[in-house]
């Protein structure tokens, strides 16, 4: 299903060498120019007009991404379901995907770095998986290209889940005599259908529908009256100051990849997309990140280092835009974010029965 827009198709903002990693400077193409300086403040009582030149480059939520390579059954997602709250799939039996990415806390566990099975601690912040299948790619560096392929990486992580291969992974699996039919309902024209390959599927076909529309969603669609005349003003401010050249389309966010510190140099050991390409031009490159529910997904970064949305968005000003923002845009800005968080689907995420077949050690660990 394809997102709606408001006054019709979503159109990006102009994109390329100048966009930033969480806002972009202005293009004389789609803001104002001189005419309107990066400090203007905003009188609280007046009413920003929001046009629809600004939305047109947002879209609202659709209720799944479906997949090219496959149907998005009911199958396949109890499956999926299963295997997101599945501890069993890692080397001590105690860490599942649910752990890192608590999906009654927006899809975060709320840690700088999320804890991994022998309590270190992984390099980078854990994103939510709500809405990230709508992403250009997966992890900050976008090493994975879908929500599938994303799924097998932190099960054998030696820091994360820890267990040591694919195959360790599928013997688990296959001794817990309860996925039999489960894997065979989801994959029923697959003759050996427990692989660590099919668990990935199943696991990334059930995030596919971790979708939250918010307010902001029926305002684009239409009714203006679900954003308060300060949220109206942030999302202006939002659009004017530069921020949606980067975090744009249904994710606001997600769908490019920019330099952290474009303008001004952010210092990081974190080199970024340059790990994975070795281009020098992807040094300190990171995938620009979805702002849906940014107000309940803290801490920020890469590193999980900033803890306030204050701090983000004069952080992102300075270091992405050149500016200075005042303390009116900033509460603004602020006010528009928050509209963006979206409903929780308790019932479609609501943990799963698990089969209760335990595998033996030597299955689980190799």
């Amino acid at each position: 299903m394809k997102p709606r827009t408001f006054f019709g198709s979503a159109f990006a903002l102009l994109i390329g060498a100048t966009l930033v990693v969480s806002c972009g400077q202005p293009t004389p193409a789609d803001t104002p120019t001189e005419e309107t300086p990066s400090t203007q403040t905003t009188d609280s009582t007046s009413k920003e007009i929001v046009t629809a030149a600004m939305l047109s480059s947002f879209a609202s939520l659709p209720n799944k991404v479906s997949s090219s390579d496959y149907q998005l059954t009911d199958e396949i997602i109890t499956l999926g379901r299963m295997l997101y709250y599945e501890p069993r799939i890692s080397v001590n039996q105690q860490v599942s995907c649910n752990s890192c990415h608590a999906l009654d806390q927006y899809g975060v566990d709320g840690l700088p770095t999320s804890v991994g099975h022998d309590g270190q601690s992984g390099s980078r912040n854990a994103p939510t998986v709500y809405n990230a299948a709508l992403h250009i790619a997966q992890f900050w560096d976008g090493r994975s290209p879908d929500v599938e392929d994303q799924a097998k990486g932190p099960i054998v992580n030696p820091i994360e889940m820890g267990m040591p291969s694919g195959d360790d992974v599928t013997a688990a699996l296959r001794a817990i005599s309860g996925y039999d039919p489960l894997f065979a309902a989801a994959f029923p024209n697959d003759p050996d259908p427990i692989t660590y390959e099919n668990a990935a599927t199943a696991i990334g076909a059930f995030e596919r529908r971790l979708l939250t529309p918010s307010r902001f969603d029926q305002f684009l669609e239409g009714d203006t009256s679900q954003l308060s005349e300060q949220e109206q003003r942030g999302l202006t401010t939002f659009v004017t100051v530069g921020c949606a050249t980067c975090h744009n389309n249904a994710a606001v966010g997600g769908m490019m990849y920019q330099k952290l510190g474009i303008v001004q140099a952010y210092i990081t050991d974190d080199l970024g997309r340059f790990d994975i390409t070795g281009q020098e031009n992807d040094r300190y490159v990171f995938k620009v990140p979805s702002l849906r529910n940014i107000a309940e997904t803290t801490p920020y970064l890469h590193d999980g280092s900033i803890t306030t949305l204050d701090e983000m968005v004069r952080m992102m000003g300075r270091h992405q835009l050149g500016r200075e923002l005042t303390d009116t845009q900033v509460n603004d800005i602020i006010a528009f974010l928050e509209s963006l968080t979206g409903e929780i689907p308790y019932d479609y995420i609501a943990p799963p029965q698990l089969p209760d077949t335990e595998p033996t050690s030597s299955d689980s660990s190799g």
